[in-house]
């Protein structure tokens, strides 16, 4: 156990399935994080908590309700379908939660997640690690400062390579909810209503299979056009365009337009260029601060302080409601309104 820089003890974390791809770093960053206490895994498949556990020697649980008796808070890395169910889980328990994104798959099940920990007066933050990347803090210091005189236009990019070969269920729309709308819509969705303290209004979506034509269940290419109530519009490219040769998982970008000068950024630009054989071939490893280590402990300050987190889960919920209207719009060809933001 691990003190933080205030000499408090520490937060009591466990993790509630490692079966999606960040949970890996969620477990190796809370277990040498100052200010928690890593309890443990759990997972329904024994043999993949028994994994995820072993390399930072936490404990891998058989029983979910025997590690929420013993945590303060917990991280839910499952896929995208099981958020609901997990998170109604420790909400009973009386266990704060950090919810990997999107918070749900269906806007009714992010309400009842939103809900729930309501009525249990638990607290619950969405996992939107971007807000804590130095350079999106940077643009949205420049809009909020003004320095861009009156913003006009937000053009992001979020394009990787296909998920599936990390895991297989990012393309079983049954578990993920989608494909590439769903995985990389919601990072920048909520960038975006962050940045301009305003939310969507209206909705305009196309998307085909194209790229990776092989997976036919799930869109692998998309754009998404929003126009948010401040008047500013805003394109999401969220494809699964990088190939498999592709130096790294893929990456993220926006350019900032607005009446007095641009201003854009690359969030992972910070990396080393590493060339390898021609079996390894070329990868990108990070350098720069990691945005989960703040994120992270944004949720363990929330957790010690019993306040709520920057990140919220209406944020999620409301990432949520922009997909939903993605795929509304795609499915109608037109652009599709979105309301108030009411819950």
């Amino acid at each position: 156990m691990v003190v933080d820089a205030e000499g408090r003890p520490p937060v009591r974390i466990g993790v509630l399935s490692a079966e999606h791809v960040h949970a890996p770093t969620y477990i190796s960053l809370l277990a040498s994080m100052p200010g928690a206490h890593l309890v443990g895994v759990w997972d329904d498949d024994r043999q993949r908590a028994a994994a995820a556990a072993e390399p930072v020697a936490t404990r891998a649980f058989d029983e979910v309700d025997a590690l929420l008796e013993r945590v303060d808070g917990v991280v839910i890395a499952s896929a995208n379908s099981r958020h609901r169910r997990l998170v109604e889980i420790a909400a009973a328990a009386g266990v704060h939660v950090l919810c990997e994104k999107p918070l749900a798959i269906t806007v009714e099940d992010a309400r009842a997640i939103v809900d729930a920990c309501d009525s249990a007066g638990v607290r619950l933050m969405t996992a939107f690690p971007t807000r804590w990347n130095p350079a999106a803090r940077a643009l949205e210091s420049a809009v909020r400062s003004g320095a861009l005189g009156t913003l006009v236009f937000l053009e992001g990019v979020n394009t990787g390579t296909m998920p599936d070969i990390h895991a297989p269920w990012f393309v079983d729309p049954t578990l993920s909810g989608g494909g590439a709308v769903t995985d990389h819509v919601v990072h920048l969705a909520d960038l975006f209503r962050w940045i301009l303290r305003s939310e969507v209004v209206e909705v305009y979506a196309v998307a085909n299979r194209i790229l990776q034509e092989r997976f036919a269940g799930v869109e692998t290419g998309g754009l998404v056009s929003m126009r948010f109530a401040s008047g500013v519009s805003a394109t999401i490219d969220c494809s699964w365009s990088k190939p498999r040769s592709y130096p790294t998982w893929g990456g993220l970008s926006v350019q900032a337009v607005g009446t007095g000068g641009a201003f854009g950024i690359d969030a992972f630009r910070q990396r080393l260029a590493v060339y390898g054989t021609h079996e390894t071939g070329i990868s990108w490893p990070a350098w720069g601060p990691n945005a989960d280590d703040g994120m992270l402990a944004e949720f363990l300050s929330a957790v010690r302080e019993d306040r709520e987190p920057a990140v919220t889960g209406v944020d999620g919920l409301r990432a949520v409601e922009i997909v939903d209207a993605a795929y509304r719009s795609i499915a109608a060809g037109a652009p599709v309104s979105l309301g108030a933001g009411q819950l």
